[in-house]
């Protein structure tokens, strides 16, 4: 399949840089993969044709820094960049200097990342798009007074929200006022560290919520939607189960949630792969639009094990300058699909990181298996990055059938010698609660506590 792309720079790392080259190989697009000092040895430099150096192992002095990975897109005369997820697939910043290069950035332009990466001006664009949002401030909260009167108006408990923040970061609940006065000062100050914007917006704080999010894809003119999946299973904000399609939502509910991420997402001409993330209350039996993530995302294989589209070659397709290449007709959701993501991790000791040497791995297989990952034996894990080691992703033809191989493809994994994710996971697909798919954005916090507590999980 021709593409505008002749030669691709893919500034990540790990499996998702694994992901990426192997889509542009597909796409017959050689490619160049940065690395720092620390990741000469990891699989993704071993898999691209060319492998360029930017930097010392941390990542706020290699991969985190802008001017190093353009000297390393001009020494290789690529003429395009695959930003992954995470480090700078989301800073517009990035996306403004690629594109001052003449060189293609595979992802919506700076504008619309400006735009709808601040939560606060997505919010406006979910409103002028007609898309339900969350009860709360119109916009930033100048200070605390007016903190207090958002939140006296819409009741409490509320979020105090990061205008700028993303994957689960900046977030925190008030359930009085007496703890929103504490907390608007905190959350300023953790605001302006982690993001150099200490702007805040309030929001109502939805009890009993589920996390559903919305692919879509667009070509700045047109967008569809390739469902929804389901992201509910989180620690400390962070994902680490998901599945597609979500798990007992009304029809009548995915229909209008998945339509209102196609209209917000033509509202803001979005171009390439996005995701518009939602709150549905289980009680109210409604959703709410709360951000939009314009990058693609961890769980991305859930939606193309339902759909049968690759959305990085879509991405590397729109960015060459083919319009869209499916109508919504055309896209099907067929079965059922779940992915976990497995870290160096140990979770009986308050999921204390566990990097190091890997001796053993043995991937799982079979039909509707796949194990995306970034390592492999003989690899040694650095302690510089996130943890994750690779994503267990399962399809079958219902949602008890792929819990079921789930199952069977977590007893067949095996990474060794140190600890990682997978036996939670081993756990949480016997758990009646999650077979039932009766859980809430609480649930795991809430499960991990009284496990601790029975002496079933460690507490470090």
């Amino acid at each position: 399949m021709a593409t505008g792309i002749k030669k691709l720079l893919v500034a990540n790392r790990g499996e998702i840089a694994v992901r990426i080259i192997r889509a542009a190989r597909d796409l017959d697009i050689r490619t160049v993969q940065v690395v720092s000092a620390a990741d000469h040895d990891m699989l993704a430099a071993r898999l691209a044709d060319e492998v360029i150096e930017i930097g010392p192992a941390p990542a706020q002095k290699s991969y985190l820094v802008i001017d190093n990975i353009l000297k390393a897109l001009a020494e290789s005369g690529a003429d395009a960049v695959h930003p992954g997820y995470g480090f700078l697939s989301e800073s517009a910043e990035f996306a403004r200097r690629v594109t001052e290069m003449g060189v293609i950035f595979c992802g919506p332009d700076a504008q619309t990342i400006d735009r709808m990466g601040d939560k606060v001006n997505a919010r406006a664009a979910a409103i002028a798009a007609g898309v339900p949002v969350v009860p709360g401030s119109e916009g930033r909260v100048a200070d605390l007074d007016a903190a207090i009167a958002v939140a006296e108006e819409i009741g409490y408990p509320v979020m105090v929200k990061a205008a700028a923040g993303g994957g689960g970061r900046g977030i925190r609940v008030a359930q009085t006022r007496e703890e929103l006065v504490k907390t608007v000062p905190m959350a300023m100050s953790e605001a302006r560290a982690g993001f150099g914007d200490d702007g805040l917006y309030i929001e109502a704080f939805i009890q009993r919520a589920r996390h559903i999010e919305v692919q879509v894809l667009g070509d700045g003119e047109r967008a569809v939607h390739l469902f929804e999946r389901e992201c509910s299973l989180q620690r400390r904000r962070q994902k680490v189960w998901e599945e597609a399609p979500a798990a007992a939502l009304p029809e009548a509910v995915r229909a209008d949630l998945c339509a209102s991420a196609v209209r917000l997402a033509e509202e803001v001409w979005y171009r390439g792969a996005g995701t518009l993330e939602y709150l549905y209350d289980m009680d109210r039996e409604a959703f709410y639009f709360i951000e939009m993530n314009t990058r693609i995302q961890v769980e991305h294989p859930v939606t193309e094990m339902i759909t049968g589209v690759d959305l990085i070659r879509e991405m590397l397709l729109i960015a060459g300058g083919a319009p869209l290449s499916l109508s919504q007709e055309q896209i099907r959701c067929a079965g059922h699909a779940i992915e976990v993501r497995v870290n160096a991790e140990n979770p009986d000791k308050n999921f204390l990181p566990a990097p190091g040497r890997i001796e053993t791995l043995v991937s799982p297989g079979g039909p509707g298996v796949r194990f995306d990952t970034g390592v492999y034996a003989g690899y040694t894990v650095p302690p510089y990055y996130d943890s994750l080691l690779g994503k267990l992703v399962v399809w079958d033809t219902s949602r008890a059938a792929a819990l079921d191989r789930l199952s069977g493809a977590l007893t067949e994994l095996e990474i060794g010698p140190n600890p990682t994710t997978a036996s939670l996971h081993r756990d949480l697909v016997q758990n009646p609660d999650v077979r039932a798919g009766n859980v809430s954005t609480l649930w795991l916090e809430d499960w991990l506590r009284a496990a601790a507590e029975d002496g079933l999980l460690k507490t470090g």
